[in-house]
């Protein structure tokens, strides 16, 4: 073959294969996975997460690697687990310059990337070395009109428009749109005032039903529908530009929403996440799929939409195989577990103790172990500061009743739950004989996952999570030590 020959067949092959798709990654902050109308919810209205949906995959069991913010970014954006991660596995800490991010890669590859919104954090990514978020450098100039909802600040959409301006015109893009709703504070009274009607709300079985607790997720519904209708005007502009076949879009949540015994914690409502994923060229449309996901597995699998082969360092694996099935239900077979932990959330202990814990989540049950049993799961009291303020966490601290211990109480070192009957996961079935088979192969297979990760909380070293330093606010009146940005002097040093 001469170099004409050779240079035509080249041509020719590349006619054949798809362009590299653009990535939108767009991410919630604290949703839980039954709060869109593609998942049944009688009041909040989602339609562009159902458009997504309808054009690609609803995934109707995907699972973040941690229930709070900062680990569970740090955990997308490696493609590991967050006891992977060292620091950046615990919140507000130090996210190492060493880890391998997917932006970068796709950057080296040729994309042009960036961000608005929140993307990992909250975190210290400068002292690192990082020259900007690891998620991307931030298109955050503009900011939503006067007279919309005063808890808003970002019009992602605007910040959108100004990145596709200024992306060169022969380069694919990645973006995150990492959206600051519906994390707390709403506005009080918002979801009752927009017309919606407390009445029809679902109460998850762990919250009591009281006029306050109903109030209060209307006005978290009304955050997830301001995120949905930027979604939607971030959507539009993909479509303008005549690229959107062959757009890859994800859209999800980072962790549970902000109620007692959601976020922070490895119950269903705080690791459980809406997940859609749409790609016109390359995804058969209209389909729902059971496959356990995990959302350390987003990371390979943008960089396998782009032709590029997962970093070595990468625990998750490519979702690609089972996106491009035409099957529904049960797409891959060996997708029938995900793991999931966490431990430092707030400042919420004596001494910026965190609450270890991991999980193993089966199509049937949800296993729990707790490593620190003796702690208080929602943080030291009177503040229980792992817990978002708000009504209903004012509600749950005032009763003194069964949703009291629920939320406050401490718990028992393993917690098994039938997550098909008990999808509010109110029954712990680990002292049960008629579980005991299920318990234990739960806490085998947990184990060997651990062990097979390098978890330190399952070698017997789980104490240098406990001295990593926090770099948000800090509470002095907790007691001990508790001196922002510095190691914990009474645990192992970490460096």
């Amino acid at each position: 073959m001469n170099r004409r020959q050779f240079l035509a067949t080249a041509a020719a092959l590349a006619a054949q294969s798809p362009a590299r798709p653009n990535i939108l990654f767009a991410i919630a902050d604290d949703q839980s996975w039954k709060h869109t109308s593609a998942a049944g919810d009688p009041i909040v209205k989602t339609p562009n997460f159902d458009r997504i949906a309808g054009s690609g995959v609803l995934c109707r069991n995907s699972f973040s690697t941690c229930p709070g913010c900062a680990p569970s970014r740090a955990s997308i954006l490696t493609g590991r687990s967050i006891w992977q991660l060292e620091e950046a596995g615990t919140h507000a800490s130090y996210f190492a310059r060493k880890f391998i991010v997917f932006p970068d890669l796709l950057r080296q590859a040729g994309y042009y990337t960036g961000l608005t919104g929140k993307g990992a954090g909250p975190t210290n990514f400068t002292d690192p070395g990082w020259p900007h978020n690891p998620a991307g450098p931030a298109f955050d100039e503009r900011k939503v009109a006067k007279g919309d909802l005063d808890v808003h600040a970002d019009d992602y959409a605007a910040n959108f428009d100004e990145f596709l301006k200024k992306r060169p015109k022969d380069k694919p893009f990645f973006f995150w749109f990492g959206s600051h709703e519906p994390h707390r504070a709403y506005r009080k009274g918002s979801g009752a005032a927009a017309g919606k009607d407390p009445s029809k709300v679902p109460v998850p079985g762990f919250l009591p039903d009281t006029p306050e607790v109903r109030s209060d997720i209307l006005d978290y519904y009304e955050e997830i529908e301001y995120f949905d209708r930027q979604l939607d005007r971030i959507v539009a502009s993909v479509e303008k530009t005549g690229e959107l076949a062959n757009t890859l879009i994800v859209v999800c949540s980072d962790n549970g929403m902000a109620f007692p015994r959601a976020k922070a914690n490895l119950y269903e409502y705080g690791i459980h996440l809406p997940t859609a994923i749409a790609w016109p060229k390359a995804i058969p449309a209209r389909r729902a799929i059971d496959d356990l996901i995990s959302f350390r597995d987003f990371a390979p699998t943008f960089l396998d939409a782009a032709g590029l082969a997962p970093h070595k360092e990468m625990s998750g694996r490519s979702l690609l195989t089972a996106l491009k099935s035409t099957k529904s239900g049960q797409v891959d077979p060996t997708r029938t577990a995900i793991t999931s932990g966490r431990e430092r959330h707030s400042h919420a202990r004596r001494d910026n103790l965190g609450y270890p814990c991991r999980v193993l989540r089966t199509p049937q049950y949800l296993y729990i172990r707790n490593f620190a049993p003796d702690r208080w799961p929602a943080g030291d009291p009177p503040l229980f500061a792992d817990i978002d303020n708000g009504p209903s966490k004012s509600v749950v601290v005032a009763r003194k009743d069964q949703f009291h211990s629920l939320s406050l109480g401490k718990r028992p070192a393993e917690e098994l739950f039938d997550i098909v009957k008990d999808p509010a996961c109110l029954q712990n079935l680990a002292a049960i004989p008629a579980h005991g088979k299920a318990l234990e192969s739960h806490r085998r297979q947990l184990e060997s996952i651990l062990k097979a990760e390098s978890d330190p909380r399952i070698l017997g070293t789980g104490a240098i999570f406990d001295s990593y330093p926090r770099h948000s606010a800090m509470r002095p009146e907790l007691g001990g030590f508790a001196e922002r940005g510095k190691y914990n002097p009474a645990f192992t040093p970490a460096k």
